[in-house]
C-alpha cells in the first residue's frame, strides 16, 4: 500500500530530514518515490542515506553495502 511521505520545500525537508537545497530535495524525492513503486518503504534513516549519496558524501558502493545490510531500517 503506498504510504505518502512528508516533503516541506520551504523548509527543505523530507521526513524531517533537512537538505542544503531545493534541487537536492527534489532528486531524492524523485529517487525515493520511484522506488516506492516497487515496494520500497522509506524512513528517515534511508532518506539520510538517499540524501547523502545524491550530495556525493557516500559513494554508490557505500550505498549499496548499506542497503544490503539493511542498516537503513
Amino acid at each position: 500500500m503506498y504510504k505518502e511521505i512528508i516533503i516541506d520545500r520551504e523548509h527543505l525537508t523530507l521526513m524531517g530530514v533537512k537538505f542544503p537545497t531545493l534541487s537536492a530535495l527534489e532528486s531524492t524525492a524523485y529517487a525515493i518515490g520511484s522506488n516506492m513503486f516497487e515496494g520500497f518503504e522509506p524512513t528517515p534513516k534511508s532518506v539520510t542515506f538517499v540524501r547523502d549519496y545524491i550530495l556525493g558524501q557516500i559513494s554508490l558502493s557505500e550505498l549499496i553495502s548499506i542497503t544490503k545490510s539493511q542498516a537503513y531500517v
